[in-house]
C-alpha cells in the first residue's frame, strides 16, 4: 500500500494492489473517524476525469451521510475497509511522511 495524495485533514489516497481506496476524515458530534472505501468503477472513473477536487467532494459527501449513524440513508453505509487495510494504511502513511522530511 503507498499514499497516493492526501488532502489535510479531509483525506487520503492510498493504492493497494491496483485498487484506490480513499480514506475519509469524518466526525458526528464529538466524535471523529476515519471511514475508507475502495473506489468503485464510476468513483475512479470520476477522479481520473476531475482529480483532487472529485475527492474532496467525495470525502465531504461520505462525512455529511454520517455512515456510521445507527439509522443512516448514507449510499456509503457497508462500504467501510477500515478494519481490513488499517495496518497497511498506518505504515504507507509512516512511510509517506517520512519521505516529506527528506
Amino acid at each position: 500500500m503507498r499514499v497516493i495524495d492526501t488532502e489535510n485533514w479531509a483525506w487520503f489516497l492510498f493504492e493497494h494492489d491496483g485498487a484506490l481506496l480513499l480514506d475519509a476524515c469524518c466526525s458526528m458530534s464529538a466524535v471523529t473517524y476515519n471511514y475508507m472505501i475502495r473506489l468503485n468503477d464510476a468513483e475512479r472513473a470520476q477522479y481520473e476525469s476531475e482529480g483532487r477536487s472529485y475527492l474532496s467532494q467525495l470525502a465531504h459527501a461520505i462525512h455529511y451521510s454520517v455512515p456510521i449513524a445507527p439509522n443512516t440513508q448514507s449510499i456509503y453505509q457497508g462500504r467501510n475497509v477500515q478494519q481490513e487495510f488499517a495496518e497497511l494504511a498506518t505504515a504507507a502513511v509512516k512511510a509517506w511522511r517520512s519521505q516529506q522530511l527528506q
